[in-house]
């Protein structure tokens, strides 16, 4: 399963397109606001570049949900469960990244229109990157 192929699903591009490029924006940083207070999510994260992570995820996010190829344009193709690979992601990390995701969800007032696949999304993304 390639969770970085941004044609996978058929709502990518409308979701992108009903949302913009600013909401993903928003939604990365109000996801690294939870990530800066989780114990459990901090040390994955490269506390020196927060900012650099935020800006990657909101470019993965943009990418995925249909919008420009600014993730492969910065960073290559994304191989999400390489890139996760040193990390020791368990049950609790992933649950602790869904329920920080979620709580980013809310705060960016996502619309119920396109909150269940993206969400869907997310629990898929999540599981697959469990390596304990």
């Amino acid at each position: 399963m390639d969770l970085g192929n941004p044609h996978m699903q058929d709502m990518s591009a409308t979701i992108y397109q009903q949302l913009g490029e600013d909401y993903f924006h928003r939604l990365a940083a109000f996801f690294y606001e939870g990530v800066r207070e989780d114990d459990v999510l901090l040390p994955m994260y490269p506390t020196d570049d927060l900012e650099g992570a935020r800006n990657r995820l909101a470019w993965f996010l943009i990418q995925y949900f249909g919008g420009p190829m600014l993730y492969r344009q910065n960073r290559g193709a994304p191989m999400l469960r390489r890139r996760h690979m040193p990390f020791a992601v368990d049950q609790e990390a992933m649950e602790h990244w869904l329920s920080n995701m979620r709580h980013a969800l809310d705060k960016a007032e996502t619309p119920e229109s396109v909150r269940p696949q993206m969400e869907a999304y997310f629990t898929r993304a999540a599981a697959a990157m469990l390596n304990t």
